[in-house]
């Protein structure tokens, strides 16, 4: 049966549960309205695009098929649509026929962020409780994303819910000892994302050593990056380690923690994120008005640089967000999803200035302006600093046991990217 209408409620960072307002769908579209009582002790959820009043609100048609981005936010994209649409076919249920309502009540309570959505299809009911082995979840995820199997096991629909287009699954797990995981919050345990690989990805098995060695560089650089471990021994997998990065959006552990709202880009502006819909310079912007704090925007620059440098091209809206506290500050996220990822044109998701690679000394001067930085010699020890990180590219990853042929093709197209941008310099 199609759900027609959904409520929705906010986990706070203490644990506590607020309805936030309801979800209704009709053949004129989906229609969000406030509860009055949350406005009344709340701050706006989506500030830019969707106003903060009682009045009902109908979802722009585009780009999140009738949603409000912050809703659309909830839902995955990629790896996790796959899921879902896997586990509707195995009821019969084919992907034309699914609503984004459905697909939000699908979710439930397992989205990344604060919202919860109710009533929720019941898929925990399938989980018992008990450990479920790391391994088996990475090895079914690794098959299914290579087209060797079509069914779906309980534990990695549960667990399989978060976005982008590669395999993963959002666990709770002991850090100190990764193999055993619960797909519910479960008491002991901290909430993580661990993302598998596969052959069929750019770096093959090599994927979750590489961006661990971009999350390292770009620390060293003095960016803001997730708690990140690499999971070894994959069992029957292929790979030599998975990158397991810990949950930025919970506040606090046991026995269940709460959580900030996190907001994309995408949800937050409507943009469209399969599309080069933005700038970098509409990114300071809105980091600048969001957060209300010069240092977000300069914080933004160096990301921007690391990621020019980096060649880290699959820079779209969903992969930048912000979080809300319970009192209504936002702030940045944690700089996620960075890793080496050239695109076949050569042209980043967002542009510098309307560049969408090696930009002049020109637009970059005027980003770094738009980002409070002072001078441009200021802005060029930005620059020094984020190069200097990535030329240590060679040495950390020898240490994290990647390839050398691997080390070889990517140290020299960091180093073909490095004489292109030089002039900034």
């Amino acid at each position: 049966m199609k759900v027609r209408k959904l409520e929705v409620h906010r986990r706070l960072s203490d644990g506590s549960k607020k309805k936030v307002g309801e979800l209704a769908q009709n053949q004129q579209g989906i229609f969000f309205q406030y509860d009055k009582s949350y406005i009344e002790q709340h701050q706006s959820l989506s500030p830019f695009t969707l106003p903060f009043n009682e009045s009902l609100h109908r979802g722009p048609q585009e780009p999140h098929q009738g949603l409000h981005g912050v809703f659309a936010d909830s839902l995955p994209d990629g790896w996790g649509l796959l899921l879902m649409d896997r586990v509707f076919r195995q009821q019969g249920i084919l992907p034309h026929q699914i609503t984004p309502l459905d697909r939000l009540a699908f979710i439930g309570q397992r989205g990344m962020g604060s919202l919860r959505y109710f009533p929720a299809t019941d898929y925990e009911k399938e989980q018992d409780g008990r450990l479920t082995d790391i391994a088996m979840l990475g090895l079914e995820a690794q098959q299914l994303f290579e087209g060797q199997t079509d069914d779906v096991l309980p534990a990695l629909a549960q667990a399989g819910g978060s976005g982008g287009a590669r395999p993963k699954a959002s666990v709770w797990l002991d850090p100190d000892n990764p193999h055993k995981v619960s797909t519910l919050a479960k008491q002991g345990l901290s909430p993580w994302l661990v993302k598998f690989t596969s052959k069929n990805l750019p770096l093959g098995h090599e994927e979750g050593l590489c961006e661990a060695a971009w999350l390292t560089m770009a620390a060293d650089a003095g960016l803001m990056v997730p708690k990140w471990e690499l999971i070894h021994d994959t069992g029957s997998s292929e790979a030599v380690a998975w990158l397991a990065l810990q949950r930025f959006d919970c506040s606090q552990e046991q026995p269940e923690p709460g959580r900030l709202h996190m907001h994309t880009l995408c949800g937050l502006m409507d943009a469209d994120y399969r599309k080069p819909s933005m700038d970098y310079d509409d990114l300071l912007k809105v980091s600048q008005v969001l957060c209300q704090s010069p240092a977000a925007a300069q914080e933004q620059f160096v990301r921007a640089m690391f990621n020019l440098f980096g060649l880290n091209q699959d820079d779209h809206t969903k992969n930048w967000s912000f979080l809300m506290d319970d009192a209504g500050q936002w702030s940045l996220a944690p700089f996620y999803d960075v890793t080496f990822s050239p695109s076949p044109y050569n042209q980043h998701m967002m542009a510098y200035l309307g560049h969408g690679s090696e930009p002049p000394v020109k637009a970059v001067q005027k980003l770094a302006k738009q980002a409070n930085i002072a001078t441009w010699n200021q802005a060029k020890k930005i620059i020094e600093r984020v190069v200097d990180a990535l030329q240590n590219w060679s040495e950390i990853a020898a240490d994290l046991d990647v390839k050398p042929s691997t080390k070889k093709l990517i140290g020299r197209q960091l180093d073909e990217t490095w004489k292109a941008n030089k002039r900034l310099l």
